[in-house]
C-alpha cells in the first residue's frame, strides 16, 4: 500500500484529477487548410464574422492557408461533389 493513499474508513482523502496535456507551440501539426465559399471568405475578412468549411468546422480565418495542409475531409466532400458546367451535357466528345 502507497504511503499516499488515505486509510479506508478515516473519511479524508484528496482527489487528484488528471493533468490535462497542453501544448506550448502554436498548434501548427492540428492545422489544415479548409474549403470555403469564395463570397464567404471575403465576407469574413470584411467583417469578421465566422465561416464554415465543407467538413463542417467554424472559424475566423486569419491565416494563410498556403502554409497548411489541405483538409481530408474537405478535399473528399469537394470531390465528391457534382462538377458544374458543361459536362455531360449533349455532343459527340
Amino acid at each position: 500500500m502507497s504511503t499516499l493513499e488515505p486509510e479506508r474508513g478515516t473519511g479524508t482523502g484528496t482527489l487528484v484529477e488528471p493533468t490535462p496535456q497542453v501544448s506550448h507551440g502554436d498548434g501548427d501539426h492540428e492545422r489544415f487548410a479548409h474549403y470555403v465559399q469564395k463570397d464567404k471568405i471575403m465576407a469574413s475578412a470584411l467583417d469578421g464574422t465566422p465561416v464554415v468549411a465543407l467538413c463542417g468546422k467554424v472559424w475566423v480565418p486569419g491565416r494563410d492557408p498556403k502554409k497548411y495542409p489541405v483538409c481530408p475531409m474537405c478535399k473528399e466532400i469537394y470531390e465528391s461533389m457534382e462538377v458544374g458546367g458543361d459536362q455531360g451535357k449533349g455532343g459527340d466528345k
